[in-house]
């Protein structure tokens, strides 16, 4: 684990292998882990620990459950401690589910940016 009890590592590792089957274009993660990791309060709804968002153009015409069991299934829940709520959009998906999806936008907007040189 790194200092502020995410596995940086394991999360690059984790995008890297959903490259392997499609060209990923974000990937953000959400939950309680990243809000405890931000500094906020202990009395609050957790929700899911890990809340990971990947769009990818690649996802175009694969069917949604299909791309969700994937990339679900690379995740690597005993290294990270605990399973993930993974959602997987095409750019245009993604912006529907924004507006719609409490725990999608809270990924977007306040979210480590998995992708990023520093993350």
């Amino acid at each position: 684990m790194d200092g502020d009890g995410l596995h940086l590592s394991e999360l690059r590792r984790y995008v890297r292998r959903v490259e392997d089957r499609w060209p990923v274009d974000r990937a953000l993660l959400g939950g309680a882990r990243v809000a405890d990791a931000n500094g906020a309060g202990r009395q609050r709804e957790r929700g899911p620990e890990y809340v990971v968002v990947l769009v990818s153009e690649g996802f175009e015409g694969v069917p949604w459950l299909e791309r969700v069991y994937q990339c679900a299934s690379l995740w690597d829940a005993s290294e990270m401690g605990d399973e993930a709520d993974v959602h997987c959009y095409t750019a245009a998906e993604l912006e529907r589910r924004v507006e719609r999806m409490r725990r999608v936008r809270e990924a977007v907007e306040s979210g480590l940016d998995l992708m990023a040189r520093t993350a």
